[in-house]
């Protein structure tokens, strides 16, 4: 019983990287921008955060950091896109290409750094809990912060006027721009929100889940987050819950290796990218269950006055 607790704690642990980051880029993708620079954002991010938790040993400042490094990167991507129209996933993809050079040339010193360490995390009582305690009650408050962005994340969107005008923005920005709202200013907004988000989950990664730095160390998680948009239908809860679905897909292979089961390396290293592969096969069987929840000018440049 008590290896299936640990496999549940790691699998919340290992989707929360996931959530946020997804949960990040579905706030792009409301407002009807598609940013493929997940990749490179988080992993500039990620030792950016560390950088500042070695040199300060606040976890805190480390977080506000990635944020920081993301919502920077973020926001430059929303210039090119926004304000210039260049192409979203032509830019997304050299600001995922350039995150991945210059994260690691900047963290050639960190490579040997160690994070400060001392983060033990557990809810008084609860985590105390057998069975429950560790399965759920013992992680760092980042992984309740993912699950109480997904509640916040849908009453804003669903049921704030606020949300209500971001997802106008990404439905249809002419009747938004006629109605008098800075569609270009909001869709930057929620561009470099969704940024800050990425970051956060860069910074998680190094800062908390694995305690140090190294290079390419996010390991396409910010693919699979972009995937995990598309797999969710836009939906926030759908998000979460595929969050951890893939999470306990990445923990599953190490659990099987801790009950004795031999499993190569290299398989565990594909599965979350092959479970990827087939949940997307899968939702594209009913192309029209996806336009109907797919915002109407993803990816699609805004003219004013056109």
């Amino acid at each position: 019983m008590e290896s299936y607790a640990l496999l549940l704690g790691a699998m919340l642990s290992a989707g929360t990287v996931l959530a946020i980051a997804a949960l990040g880029l579905l706030i792009n993708e409301k407002a009807g921008i598609v940013n493929l620079g997940a990749e490179g954002m988080m992993l500039c991010a990620a030792i950016g955060g560390f950088a500042a938790y070695v040199h300060t040993h606040n976890a805190w400042i480390g977080f506000a950091a990635g944020m920081a490094v993301g919502a920077l990167l973020a926001g430059l991507f929303g210039v090119l896109v926004i304000w210039l129209n260049t192409n979203q996933y032509a830019t997304g993809l050299a600001l995922s290409l350039f995150g991945v050079g210059f994260s690691a040339f900047v963290g050639i010193n960190y490579v040997q750094a160690k994070a400060p360490g001392g983060m033990a995390f557990a809810i008084p009582v609860l985590g105390d809990i057998p069975f429950i305690g560790p399965a759920l009650f013992r992680h760092h408050p980042l992984v309740y912060f993912a699950v109480a962005l997904t509640f916040g994340l849908i009453w804003f969107l669903y049921r704030t006027r606020a949300g209500l005008v971001l997802r106008s923005v990404g439905e249809s920005p002419e009747s938004a721009h006629a109605l008098g709202y800075p569609v270009r200013r909001i869709r930057l907004m929620a561009v470099m929100a969704g940024g800050a988000l990425c970051g956060l989950a860069g910074a998680y990664l190094s800062v908390v889940y694995t305690g140090l730095w190294v290079e390419n160390m996010v390991a396409g998680r910010g693919w699979i987050a972009l995937a995990l948009t598309t797999f969710a239908t836009w939906r926030p809860m759908r998000v979460l819950l595929g969050a951890y679905l893939f999470g306990g897909v990445t923990q599953l292979g190490f659990h099987l290796q801790s009950v004795g089961v031999d499993v190569p390396s290299q398989f565990l290293a594909m599965m979350p990218y092959v479970a990827t592969v087939v949940v997307l096969a899968l939702i594209s069987r009913n192309p029209a269950f996806i336009r109907v929840n797919m915002p109407a000018s993803i990816g699609k440049p805004f003219y004013p006055g056109s």
